[in-house]
């Protein structure tokens, strides 16, 4: 069987946190903490500018000796963005996540952001998977089918 980033929406939910690309990179770590999350879409004016995230912090705020209370999330953020729709398999999302090195691929449907897959969420959805099929697998060979 084949699962759908529709199907792991649905179990995750749809919920996407965003910031502004002029937002501070303090109110984003704020909310990263709030919320328990690594990443965070950044919206201007309804669209997708980008996306921040823990690794664009660690890796751009000391390297270029800025200030989280000073810069931008839009000086720090990922413009290149790789996407899934929800009728892609949680495969070919995992293929985008190990191929382009990225933790996390919004889902876009008809040109709007529907949701936000993590690599957590991958490997939920995978190791869920497998015990499912594990399970019917002991009840085939004990013949409880």
């Amino acid at each position: 069987m084949q699962i759908t980033i529709k199907h792991v929406l649905q179990e995750k939910g749809n919920t996407v946190w965003s910031v502004k690309s002029s937002d501070m990179v303090y109110e984003a770590l704020k909310i990263f903490a709030d919320k328990d999350i690594g990443a965070l879409l950044v919206m201007d004016d309804g669209k997708l500018s980008g996306i921040f995230t823990e690794r664009d912090y660690a890796r751009k705020v000391i390297l270029k000796a800025k200030s989280s209370k000073d810069t931008t999330v839009g000086e720090l953020m990922s413009r290149e963005m790789f996407y899934v729709a929800p009728t892609d398999t949680i495969e070919t999302c995992m293929a985008i996540m190990t191929d382009k090195h990225v933790r996390h691929v919004p889902v876009m449907e008809n040109g709007a952001v529907v949701g936000l897959i993590s690599i957590g969420d991958v490997v939920k959805q995978t190791i869920s998977a497998q015990e499912f099929t594990i399970a019917q697998l002991k009840k085939y060979i004990s013949g409880d089918m």
